[in-house]
């Protein structure tokens, strides 16, 4: 989320993780969460980054760095000139594992190169901006606006809408040790599907709406079942498959993939013991033989930046 700086030469960003899909609402909703890339930039005679936190030494790098590639890729399709930033930031988003750590990256490009540009452009700029280049608007929607945010994209720009999630639900994410890239994982997905399927999704989408709207806990063990891509990825994210049936037991309220994988999503019921849901999340994921499990409990993240 963006924080406002009284010197106009300085820019303070602070973006949220992001789960996209939450089951049905494949390239259409997204979560964003309490895990966050913070950075501040500044004009400088050459570019550089100091990072701390999650993946510091990849963070840091110039080369093939997705923040500085977008700022300068945005920059020079607009026709103005690239001015050298100096970059420091602590990232808390794991990198490739489904915790929205692309379109983080990418708005925080867009975001400078519009500051640094003097593009003068909106909010709704930027954030069509971002997804245009991610090429689907779940994860850079919930990044931007904040909470439950259903997101379509339309002749190139994207309407979006953002729920507040029930103080009552909290979050954790299961992060197998391997990331497992989106590349990979969108091609593990059918060209056509039933219309069983795609039925099935609807409605499952609908119910997940209604659960966010409604602060209705009882609904999500269903409503963030799917048939579009968790059944295709599951054999690659085995972790899934292991944590599905705790849905809608003991605190647990609904499970899902998040994003692409490998990291799975559950949201629980926040009366509920912590050390409790943490215990048996670990022994099914045993049953898999994922030893370097990390779970990492966070909130919805519901203000917009």
């Amino acid at each position: 989320m963006t924080t406002a700086p009284s010197d106009k030469s300085i820019l303070k960003l602070r973006l949220p993780a992001t789960s996209a899909n939450l089951g049905p609402g494949f390239d259409a909703a997204g979560l964003a969460m309490s895990l966050y890339l913070e950075m501040e930039a500044k004009p400088a005679a050459a570019f550089s980054i100091q990072a701390t936190g999650r993946d510091a030494e990849l963070c840091s790098a110039l080369n093939n760095n997705l923040i500085l590639d977008t700022y300068r890729d945005v920059l020079s399709r607009n026709n103005s000139g690239i001015t050298p930033l100096a970059i420091t930031m602590q990232n808390g988003i794991p990198l490739g594992m489904g915790c929205g750590s692309s379109a983080a990256g990418i708005i925080a490009g867009v975001a400078l190169a519009a500051h640094f540009g003097n593009l003068s452009w909106s909010r709704e700029d930027i954030l069509n901006e971002a997804c245009r280049i991610e090429g689907h608007p779940d994860n850079a929607a919930a990044c931007w606006l904040g909470g439950l945010t259903v997101s379509a994209m339309v002749d190139g720009k994207c309407i979006a809408s953002s729920l507040s999630a029930p103080a009552e639900w909290s979050l954790l994410l299961a992060l197998p040790k391997n990331p497992f890239s989106t590349k990979k994982a969108r091609a593990l997905l059918p060209e056509q599907y039933s219309r069983a399927d795609a039925v099935f999704n609807v409605q499952r989408m609908a119910l997940l709406t209604a659960a966010f709207a409604n602060h209705d806990g009882k609904l999500l063990a269903e409503a963030m079942q799917d048939r579009i891509h968790q059944p295709y990825r599951s054999p690659m994210c085995p972790l899934m498959s292991a944590l599905q049936p705790l849905a809608g037991n003991n605190g647990i309220l609904g499970v899902a993939l998040s994003g692409a994988g490998p990291s799975v999503l559950m949201v629980i019921d926040a009366a509920h013991s912590l050390d409790e849901i943490v215990q048996r999340v670990r022994t099914a994921a045993a049953t898999t033989g994922e030893t370097d499990l990390q779970i990492i409990p966070c909130k919805p993240e519901n203000q917009p930046a």
